[in-house]
């Protein structure tokens, strides 16, 4: 009978993926007994399915709460997939700065600075330029004296 069938289900299968399963249980039972008869069943079709309210408020909530659970793995797996994705960035950086300090030779860092300075050279504002002997330091004397001023005051 029906009951038979239906009873080897959970009540939350007659409205998922499962209904198929169960119409074809139902289907299958039926043709057991009216195939003898000469009756056959073509199709069972599960329309209205009355359950007391209690069973089916039950069973939509654990339905969002399966749904729930889906959202928030699909966030941590996002969240992992943007770790990932943030330490594969540092390490391109990580290495290309290795790669760049590798290359950078003390005479080539002197050899810019002094390039650089040279430019500065060409500029009609003053400038303090201070050294201690490796790569010079500029000072910009505008602000220097701004700040003795602050500290005398």
């Amino acid at each position: 009978s029906v009951a038979d069938v239906t009873s080897r289900f959970y009540a939350k299968d007659m409205h998922t993926g499962e209904r198929a399963t169960i119409e074809r249980a139902i289907r299958d039972q039926m043709m057991k007994y009216l195939d003898e008869k000469g009756i056959r069943v073509e199709a069972v079709l599960l329309k209205s399915i009355q359950m007391p309210p209690s069973l089916a408020r039950a069973i939509e909530e654990k339905l969002e709460a399966e749904q729930q659970a889906q959202r928030m793995e699909f966030v941590l797996q996002q969240a992992r997939q943007e770790a990932d994705r943030r330490r594969i960035e540092a390490e391109g950086v990580r290495d290309a700065q290795n790669i760049i300090s590798e290359g950078l030779d003390p005479a080539i860092l002197q050899f810019k600075s002094i390039e650089a300075f040279l430019e500065l050279a060409k500029s009609p504002n003053a400038k303090i330029i201070v050294t201690d002997g490796d790569l010079p330091m500029l000072l910009d004397s505008e602000n220097a004296v701004q700040t003795s001023n602050r500290l005398r005051n």
